[in-house]
C-alpha cells in the first residue's frame, strides 16, 4: 500500500495515499470535530466544522474531503480554524430550537436532573431515581419536604395547568429508600488527604458526602448536639420529622465520614488548629444570628428572633409566648414561626407583613395551610414600636402602608400612609425577618460589608490558603438549603483538585435553551396535579405530627407521567452540543426567524423534531445509501429547507422500517428513540423477545416480524442499549 507522510499539530503521521486528512488524523488519535460525516455514507461536507489549516494553502480545507499529500503540514486548532468553527457553530445553533436541559434542572441551584428522576419514577424505576437524585442531593427526603422548589416555578407544565410536583416526588423516592435496603454509594480508594468541615448543616454534610466518595478522609465539626444545622434546628417537626433527617445523616456517616458534635469554632477549635492537621478546611457554619427589626422597644422581654424561637421549641424548651403572638416577616421562617405558635397553644397568632399576600416570598401552600390553622394576616402593615410594661411586651404600633413603585427585588415598594397607624395588643413578638453570621469566631477571615465571609463565588476560596467557605455564612448571606447544597457540590470539585495539586477550571458550558414565550403546549391533554393528602387542619394544629402524608406509589407514578420531557434525551451523547461546548460561541449574533417550525412527529419507535435539525443530511443519506429505502428526504430550498418523510407523510405512513440507523447517526437529537418504547409495543404474534451475543454481551431485543421479514429490532436490556445499534440490527436482518 502506498503511503504518505504528513505533520498534524506537530506530530508526524503516516497515512494511506488517497485517504482524507480526517482519516489520517483519526488514525493518529487527533480529534477533528465533525457533524455531517460518517464512514457509512458518502462525504457531504455541509457542516463546515471539520476545517483545518494547511501550510501553503490560502483557504481552509474541509478535512472530511481533502486528501493527504506528501509533506503536508496541518494545524487543526489554529486561530483561523477556531474562528471559522465558531462562526459555523453559531450559524448552526442560531437555527437550532431545542432545550439541551430541562428548565426545571436549570432552575435548581444544585443542578438536579429533575426530568431524569421524574421519568424514572414514571417508569417505576424507584431505586434508579433515588441514585440519580443522590448524584446531587445527599439529603433528598429532608430537602423534598422543605425546599421551596424553584424547579417547579420553572416547570413548563404550568403552561398546561400546574407544575409537576417535583419536590414530593423527590421525597417519595427517598422515603422508599429509607424504608428498604438503603443506598450507600461506593467510595474511591483512600487518597491519604484529610479535610475538616466546620458546620454540619446541609452544606457541610453535602461537602462531606461527596469528598468521602472521592476517597478523602473527612471530619465534620458542629457546635450543636446533633448534625443537621438549620434543617434540624430551624425547621419544625411537622414539616420535617427529625427521624427522617437522622436516617439520612446516618447514611452519610456510613460512607466513612466522621461526625463530631458539641465542638465550636473559637471555643474548642480554631482555623489554625484545623489547618495544621488537615490538607484543606471548608467553612459552612451557617447563619445563626437573628436579624433585628431596628424598631423602638425590640429589647423588651417577649421579643424573640425567628430562628431562636424555633430552636427553643425543637430543643424541647420553648420560650414563653403567651396567648397573643405577632410574627413579623413574610418568608418561610415566618410561616414556621406562626404555625409553631399555633401548636404551642397561642389563641391569637398574627403575621405582620408590609406588602400584600401577592408579594410574600413564602410558599403559597404554607400561607394556605396556616390560614386553615387559624393564623390571622395583617397585610400592608409595618411595626414602628413595641410597647411594654415592667419590661414585658404588651403590644405593638403598626404603620399602615400602601404599595408604590417596584424596588430592586421587582416587588412594589411599601410606602407609609402618613398619619395612619394601628395598635395591636400582644404578649410576644417573633422577628422572622432574616438571619446572619455571628462574626465573633471569624476574625481571621476577610468579611464583606454585610458581615459575611468573603469567598470567591466560583472557587469558594477565602483570604486564607487552603480554607474554603460555602453557604449562608458567605457573600450574599442566608438563602435556601438547596443553595448551600449546590455550592457544596461545586466546592468539592474545587477542593478535590486542590488536594491533587491540579488547577480546576470553573466554567458554564454552552447549552441551547428555548424561548419560553414561544413554547406551545396547547396540544397537551389537561391532567390535574396530584398533591399528597394532608392531616386535617383541626387535628394538625394541636400537634407536631407531619402534615403531609406523602404520595402513594400509584399517585407518584401518575404525577410523574405528566412530565413534558422538555430536556433533550440525547444530551449526554449529542455531538452538536459537544462541539458547541469546545468553543466560546454566541449564536445570538445570528438570531432571526427560525427556519423550521417546532414540530413533533412520531410512531411507536422513533420521535422526530425538525426544529432541532441542522440539515447535516446524515439521516437522508443513510436511509438512501445504506438501507436503500429513502423514507425521508430534503424538502424545499435555501433557508427554508427541511428534512421530511416522503410526500410529507407521518413517519408511520412511509416505507420506514424503524431500523434506527438515522437515530444512531443524528448528531442533534432531532431523531430519537422513543423513551417509553417497550411499554407501547404489544407482545402479540408479530413480536417476540429474542437474545443474541454481541461484543461478548447477552443482548435482549424486541423483534417485530411481518411475513417472516424482520421489520424492527428494539433494544430491551442495558446490554442491547450499550452496543452498536446498527450492528445489532444487522445481526437479526442478516439471520
Amino acid at each position: 500500500m502506498d503511503t504518505v507522510k504528513l505533520t498534524i499539530n506537530g506530530k508526524e503521521v503516516t497515512a494511506p495515499a488517497g485517504s482524507t486528512i480526517l482519516e489520517a488524523a483519526k488514525s493518529a488519535g487527533i480529534y477533528i470535530p465533525t457533524l455531517c460525516y460518517d464512514e457509512a455514507v458518502e462525504v457531504y461536507g455541509a457542516c463546515g466544522v471539520c476545517v483545518v489549516e494547511a501550510e501553503g494553502i490560502p483557504k481552509l480545507l474541509r478535512s472530511c474531503s481533502a486528501k493527504v499529500s506528501e509533506g503536508m503540514v496541518i494545524n487543526t486548532e489554529s486561530e483561523r480554524v477556531v474562528k471559522s468553527r465558531k462562526i459555523a457553530m453559531e450559524l448552526l445553533m442560531s437555527a437550532h430550537d431545542g432545550d439541551c436541559v430541562a428548565p426545571c434542572q436549570l432552575a435548581c441551584p444544585a443542578n438536579t436532573d429533575c426530568q431524569g428522576y421524574v421519568g424514572l419514577i414514571a417508569n417505576g424505576e424507584f431505586d434508579a431515581a433515588l441514585k440519580l437524585i443522590k448524584n446531587r442531593i445527599p439529603l433528598p427526603a429532608a430537602i423534598g419536604r422543605v425546599c421551596p422548589h424553584p424547579c417547579e416555578k420553572a416547570c413548563r407544565r404550568k403552561k398546561v395547568e400546574e407544575p409537576i410536583n417535583i419536590a414530593q416526588l423527590k421525597f417519595f423516592a427517598a422515603d422508599l429508600d429509607l424504608k428498604g435496603d438503603s443506598y450507600i454509594p461506593e467510595c474511591a480508594e483512600d487518597t491519604g488527604k484529610k479535610v475538616a468541615i466546620v458546620g454540619g448543616g446541609p452544606g457541610g454534610l453535602t461537602a462531606a458526602y461527596y469528598l468521602r466518595q472521592l476517597g478523602h478522609e473527612v471530619t465534620v465539626f458542629d457546635m450543636m448536639d446533633k448534625m443537621g444545622g438549620m434543617l434540624r434546628y430551624g425547621i419544625p417537626e411537622y414539616r420535617l420529622p427529625k427521624e427522617i433527617l437522622d436516617a439520612e445523616i446516618s447514611l452519610i456517616e456510613k460512607t466513612g465520614v466522621r461526625l463530631c458534635n458539641n465542638v465550636k469554632l473559637g471555643r474548642d477549635i480554631t482555623i489554625d488548629m484545623l489547618k495544621k492537621v488537615n490538607d484543606a478546611v471548608i467553612l459552612a457554619p451557617g447563619a445563626w444570628k437573628s436579624s433585628p427589626m431596628r424598631v423602638r422597644g425590640e429589647d423588651a422581654q417577649g421579643v424573640y428572633g425567628g430562628i431562636d424561637f424555633l430552636r427553643s421549641v425543637i430543643q424541647g424548651s420553648p420560650v414563653e409566648i403567651g396567648e397573643r403572638v405577632a410574627v413579623c416577616g413574610g418568608g418561610n421562617t415566618a410561616m414556621d414561626a406562626c404555625r409553631t405558635a399555633v401548636r404551642l397553644g397561642a389563641k391569637e397568632v398574627y403575621v405582620i407583613y408590609r406588602r400584600t399576600e401577592k408579594e410574600m416570598p413564602a410558599e403559597e401552600i404554607e400561607i394556605k395551610e396556616s390560614k386553615e390553622e387559624g393564623v390571622i394576616y395583617k397585610f400592608l402593615t409595618n411595626p414602628t414600636e413595641i410597647h411594654s410594661e415592667n419590661g414585658r411586651v404588651t403590644g405593638m404600633t403598626l404603620q399602615l402602608m400602601e404599595l408604590g413603585e417596584p424596588d430592586a427585588s421587582g416587588r412594589r415598594r411599601p410606602v407609609a400612609i402618613e398619619g395612619k397607624t394601628e395598635y395591636l395588643p400582644l404578649d410576644s413578638v417573633i422577628m422572622a425577618i432574616g438571619q446572619k453570621l455571628d462574626t465573633a469566631d471569624f476574625s481571621d477571615l476577610e468579611l464583606t460589608d454585610r458581615g459575611n465571609i468573603l469567598a470567591d463565588e466560583d472557587y469558594f476560596t477565602t483570604n486564607i490558603e487552603g480554607v474554603f467557605a460555602i453557604g449562608d455564612a458567605t457573600n450574599k448571606g442566608a438563602s435556601i438549603a438547596i443553595e448551600a447544597i449546590g455550592e457544596a457540590d461545586r466546592c468539592t470539585k474545587v477542593v478535590d483538585a486542590y488536594l491533587k495539586g491540579v488547577k480546576y477550571e470553573a466554567s458554564s458550558p454552552y447549552i441551547s435553551k428555548r424561548d419560553d414565550e414561544k413554547v406551545d403546549v396547547s396540544d397537551r391533554e389537561v391532567k390535574p396535579r396530584t398533591n399528597a393528602k394532608v392531616l386535617d387542619a383541626d387535628y394538625r394544629s394541636k400537634c407536631f405530627d407531619e402534615v403531609s402524608l406523602g404520595l402513594t406509589v400509584d399517585e407518584a407514578k401518575k404525577e410523574a407521567e405528566r412530565c413534558l420531557e422538555c430536556g433533550c434525551r440525547e444530551y449526554f451523547k449529542c455531538r452538536l452540543l459537544s462541539v458547541a461546548q469546545r468553543y466560546d460561541i454566541k449564536p445570538e449574533r445570528f438570531a432571526g426567524a427560525m427556519p423550521q417550525k417546532y414540530t413533533h412527529d412520531e410512531n411507536a419507535f422513533i420521535e422526530r423534531n425538525t426544529a432541532k435539525c441542522i440539515l447535516c443530511g446524515l439521516c437522508v443519506r443513510s436511509c438512501r445509501e445504506v438501507m436503500d429505502i429513502s423514507a425521508i428526504g430534503l424538502l424545499g430550498r435555501g433557508f427554508t429547507t427541511s428534512v421530511s418523510p416522503a410526500f410529507a407523510l407521518p413517519l408511520d405512513q412511509t416505507k420506514c422500517t424503524n431500523c434506527g440507523l438515522c437515530v444512531k447517526l443524528c448528531p442533534t437529537g432531532a431523531l430519537t428513540e422513543k423513551s417509553t418504547m417497550k411499554k407501547q409495543v404489544p407482545l402479540n404474534e408479530q413480536y417476540s423477545i429474542e437474545h443474541c451475543e454481541l461484543d461478548g454481551k447477552d443482548c435482549e431485543v424486541l423483534v417485530s416480524r411481518y411475513g417472516g421479514k424482520v421489520m424492527r429490532v428494539v433494544p430491551n436490556n442495558d446490554n442491547a442499549r450499550s452496543v452498536d445499534r446498527f450492528e445489532l440490527i444487522n445481526k437479526f436482518v442478516k439471520e
